[in-house]
């Protein structure tokens, strides 16, 4: 069964250019990262990182007792969390999902406008009616969503358990209506046979990976074997030696026997893959393929929007809290419970 894709409405996403960020001496970032750590214990903050952000964000959350992980795991250690503040170095549907496990909890963003072009991508008025149309459906969506969006889910999923929920659901006979990334949604179909209905939305950096140019990167690395995340598309994920989460890839690059690996998804994991693998080469995958431009270059614009100069603000001044209305937190946990409590019986 081919899943199928609805021409839904698409609005003009703006992407941004990658920010210019001041260049500090050695001296200044050092001074600066000591003072983002006396301001987190002033606040009783934590700091929870996601993989594509900056490697120096990422290395000062693992030094002061933060989390540096994928989505799922950036929600469960919110919730686990005995801090006062949450700080989320990622996009803003991270610092929602945080805002929704912890109303309690004072959440902190470097940058409110670091979105997604998925969530962007996904109107939550248009997808509403969208469900409307099909009420026969289990509504499945995708983390990176807005607050609304998944208020309106039966489900909220991650990459890294999107296959196990589906099939999950598909053997329980249930027709699923999945949103927004469709080449992710496509690949969850193809794995688990489930009737899928696919909004159509894609994510910047990995819908620039181009199979041809895959191709002929392969042909000068023979040896190298090929990560790919599943947002990316058919002709990219086809080439994979290993399809999956951005957990799931890293765990490739330190598993594997392999010297070389081509990576088609943000080259923000590179920071962690070092770090798991550090005898290991990285080459990141081809993009828009010889004299083409691309938005996004194999990095996430809204990603770079985290930096040591707005987390320190953010921290100082409590400035890019996440507020949402409580009706809608209260209906959108329920999307987000579901997929915790299915991961923890899973184990």
């Amino acid at each position: 069964m081919k899943p199928q894709t609805v021409n839904t409405p698409s609005p003009h996403i703006e992407v941004p250019p990658h920010p210019q960020w001041p260049m500090l001496s050695p001296a200044e970032r050092e001074a600066l990262r000591e003072h983002i750590k006396q301001l987190m214990r002033e606040r009783d903050a934590v700091l929870v990182a996601h993989y594509y952000v900056d490697g120096e964000l990422q290395s000062l959350a693992e030094e002061t007792g933060g989390c540096v992980a994928d989505s799922l795991e950036m929600a469960r250690f919110g919730a686990r969390s005995d801090a006062r503040t949450l700080v989320v170095c990622g996009v803003r549907f991270m610092g929602e999902t945080a805002k929704i496990l912890n109303p309690e909890k004072t959440v902190l963003m470097p940058d409110l406008g670091a979105t997604c072009s998925l969530d962007e991508g996904c109107p939550a008025e248009a997808f509403s009616a969208f469900c409307d149309q099909h009420p026969d459906r289990t509504v499945v969506v995708y983390a990176n969503t807005s607050a609304e969006v998944k208020a309106r889910a039966d489900w909220t999923v991650t990459s890294g358990i999107a296959l196990d929920i589906v099939r999950h659901l598909h053997e329980r006979g249930e027709k699923i209506l999945w949103a927004p990334d469709k080449h992710l949604g496509r690949y969850v179909q193809r794995q688990t046979g489930a009737d899928i209905l696919l909004w159509d939305g894609s994510c910047v950096v990995h819908e620039e990976f181009k199979g041809f140019a895959l191709e002929r990167l392969r042909r000068l690395h023979p040896e190298a074997a090929v990560l790919v995340h599943p947002e990316s598309p058919d002709e990219v994920v086809s080439q994979a030696d290993v399809v999956g989460s951005t957990t799931a890839l890293i765990k490739a690059v330190k598993e594997l026997p392999n010297e070389e690996f081509i990576v088609a998804t943000d080259d923000g994991i590179f920071w962690k893959m070092q770090q798991a693998a550090p005898g290991k080469k990285l080459i990141s995958a081809p993009t828009a393929g010889e004299g083409a431009t691309c938005e996004s270059c194999a990095h996430c614009p809204w990603m770079a929007m985290n930096a040591l100069h707005n987390l320190e603000t953010a921290l100082r001044e409590g400035r890019g809290e996440i507020h949402i209305d409580e009706a809608v937190r209260q209906r959108a946990v329920v999307s987000i419970q579901r997929m915790l409590d299915f991961a923890e019986r899973r184990g």
